[in-house]
């Protein structure tokens, strides 16, 4: 399968035109994801504002369906900050190559820091090449657009439902196989998902009962080996497109 060729557009608003297209295919399933977080706010008993309160303030998918149950089940608020840590720590590698030199801006880069999300990383990751600031902001804001207002509907759909409904928990899920399958389109990505499997894999050998926690830490500290070994070989080698 050959990645296709991106015609790269001129002028900014074909610049924001060309970001916000990139962000259609991830977009579309941020926003059932985001109706299915809105419905969760109200299935908990939270008040309705909570859902693009936690949008804007936290603006971090998995966390924000973490917190929601976090939340309504009273959990004390260092467990909260410890449980973020740990789900949102991916984000400091997506940091490694993820193309924030091109926005010079303070404050549109301070935007594109805190709307770095895995979406937006994965998009990057599939086209690495020919980024521009208003380009990579238009499909940043475009994102946060999807699950802001996917959670708006959500919540107005949870108030004309008759009960409860089970199983959304898994919406997450399912999107983070779309974005892992879309972000491994490349050789170069192979190798992280295979050291991810290993290390769930090891993990569940050697503590089943905390096999998601000890994966995360392994899967740190395995990132953190091949960008040294990256580093030390020196400029990364080119991406091949994977059959």
């Amino acid at each position: 399968m050959t990645s296709q060729a991106i015609k790269e557009p001129r002028g900014r608003c074909a610049e924001i035109a060309f970001g916000i297209r990139l962000s259609l295919p991830a977009g579309l399933g941020m926003f059932p994801l985001g109706v299915a977080f809105g419905i969760l706010v109200i299935q908990y008993g939270l008040p309705w504002w909570m859902a693009p309160a936690l949008s804007i303030a936290v603006y971090a998918g998995s966390v924000e369906l973490l917190l929601v149950g976090l939340i309504a089940a009273a959990t004390p608020l260092a467990t909260i900050a410890l449980t973020t840590l740990l789900v949102n720590f991916r984000h400091v590698f997506y940091a490694f190559t993820f193309p924030l030199h091109v926005v010079p801006n303070p404050l549109a880069r301070a935007y594109s820091v805190y709307a770095l999300t895995d979406e937006s990383y994965a998009i990057t990751a599939a086209n690495p090449r020919g980024w521009t600031a208003p380009r990579l902001l238009a499909t940043q804001l475009a994102f946060q657009c999807y699950w802001v207002f996917g959670g708006l509907a959500g919540v107005l759909f949870a108030s004309a439902l008759p009960g409860p409904i089970d199983g959304l928990e898994f919406a997450l899920v399912a999107l983070f196989i779309t974005l892992t399958l879309d972000a491994c389109r490349t050789r170069n990505q192979v190798p992280s998902l295979v050291m991810a499997l290993a290390c769930f894999a090891a993990a569940h050998l050697l503590l089943p009962e905390q096999s998601l926690f000890v994966a995360m830490m392994l899967f740190v500290v395995a990132l953190a080996v091949r960008y040294a070994l990256s580093r030390q070989r020196g400029q990364p080698e080119k991406e091949t497109t994977v059959a």
